[in-house]
């Protein structure tokens, strides 16, 4: 199936390119810029257009990844050049507007489903994700596409346009304005946020990540959200309000007030237990993290890198607060910890059966005729490096005693050295090596 991105050579746009392109579909991006275009589109794999027309003519899902600003444009430029029985898409975060718009310039022949992918362009994987749907009519390619995302297990939402751009109000607007207002504050106090790290606590710690993660967005599109959206002024004018009614109540020194609007506004939160209990998992889980690490250091450990995806294998060899240092066959790397996870043994072996080559080695040993073979063979798998075995000949004869047998095991592995552990092993079970 073929699927043009209009927008695809950066942000969310080309992040669903990548995450289309390993399920399959024929892939066309579009951008403004042919050499961007160009160089991106190779590097991903798929096809470029500089024509957004033609995109929308040849396609049997057209996807609308642009500025929002620039969204109701696009669409204006490529409805009338949409296939006859092909699928809209467009995943701003402001939707009335343009679930309007298509309803009104499409042909009856072209669906549309106006979407909210609920995350932003450095997310690897759609599970668990939320996508929030504002369909205005429903067609053929509806049941197609909720098959796909529960394919993917993503959270699926469906609302009116309207209902989703008053929750988004909340969930977006008012979120980035106020953590955008908290991190000027802190720069206006001329605070080093390194420096409060030393004296915080891990909320504290998940709070500024938090933040980070929000206000290092594309300001221009953080600015788009507050300004696209109808709801955006009320929400501002309401947290100011807030925030001023509270700091009044502070400067009056007027406690009783105070504790008045806290259980108020702690009332209107939902299940508090459930909240404490979710946070309590992230700081469990940052806290294991660093302590795997330190229980580490001197010892072999695998680490991938959350964004390139790349895995270090080596010994640990130092940590500090901010990095670890592991000594590798390429030599000696420096890892921010923020931006890695450890590799257990499960996740380890499936990636190096991925990247490695393997090894294999026949190995022929002398039992006991009363031996279990495949519990031997069994117990073989379970070292260190062994990928596979298996049970190739056992032999009776002139060569081997009358109370014994001959095994020969066949032993796929990740490295030669593993073959030497085997015969240990087999020896140790009171195995002559033949």
């Amino acid at each position: 199936m073929k699927v043009g991105i209009i927008g695809g050579t950066k942000g969310l746009g080309k992040t669903l390119a990548i995450l289309l392109k390993k399920e399959g579909y024929d892939v066309t991006i579009t951008g403004r810029d042919t050499s961007v275009g160009l160089t991106v589109s190779e590097k991903l794999g798929v096809s470029y257009s500089n024509d957004n027309k033609k995109t929308a003519n040849v396609n049997d899902i057209v996807i609308v990844s642009v500025p929002i600003a620039t969204t109701s444009a696009v669409i204006k430029e490529i409805a009338n050049s949409m296939k006859k029985g092909s699928l809209l898409l467009d995943v701003t975060s402001v939707k009335e507007g343009p679930s309007n718009l298509m309803n009104e310039l499409l042909d009856d022949d072209v669906e549309f489903i106006p979407t909210h992918p609920v995350f932003g362009p450095r997310t690897t994987n759609l599970n668990g994700q939320v996508i929030v749907l504002t369909p205005i009519k429903k067609g053929k390619w509806y049941p197609k596409v909720i098959d796909f995302l529960k394919k993917h297990k993503m959270r699926i939402i469906e609302a009116s346009p309207s209902e989703h751009d008053k929750m988004m109000s909340i969930v977006q607007i008012l979120t980035h304005f106020s953590y955008i207002s908290t991190a000027s504050a802190i720069k206006k106090l001329g605070i080093s946020i390194k420096d409060t790290r030393k004296f915080a606590s891990p909320i504290y710690g998940l709070m500024v990540d938090m933040i980070s993660r929000i206000v290092s967005q594309n300001p221009i599109l953080t600015y788009s959200i507050q300004l696209e959206n109808e709801n955006g002024e009320n929400v501002r004018e309401t947290f100011t309000e807030s925030v001023l009614e509270l700091k009044d109540v502070l400067t009056n020194q007027d406690e009783e007030k105070f504790v008045k609007i806290a259980i108020e506004a702690t009332k209107n939160l939902d299940d508090i237990q459930a909240a404490l209990g979710r946070s309590d998992k992230a700081i469990e889980s940052l806290n294991h993290e660093i302590s795997s690490l330190k229980n580490a250091v001197g010892k072999e450990i695998a680490l991938k890198h959350i964004y390139s995806e790349e895995v270090h294998i080596g010994i640990l060899t130092d940590l500090d607060p901010e990095f670890v240092t592991l000594n590798t066959k390429k030599g000696e790397k420096n890892l921010k910890i923020a931006n890695i996870k450890i590799l257990d043994e499960e996740n380890l072996k499936e990636w190096k059966l991925i990247n490695k080559e393997i090894k294999t080695q026949s190995i022929s040993c002398v039992f006991p005729n009363s031996c279990n073979e495949a519990i031997i063979a069994q117990a073989i798998s379970k070292l260190d490096e062994i990928t596979d075995v298996k049970i190739t000949d056992i032999y009776h004869g002139p060569q081997v005693a009358n109370d014994k047998i001959s095994i020969t095991f066949e032993i796929d592995a990740f490295d030669v050295s593993a073959f030497e552990n085997v015969e240990t092993f087999l020896k140790g079970f009171g195995g002559i090596i033949r």
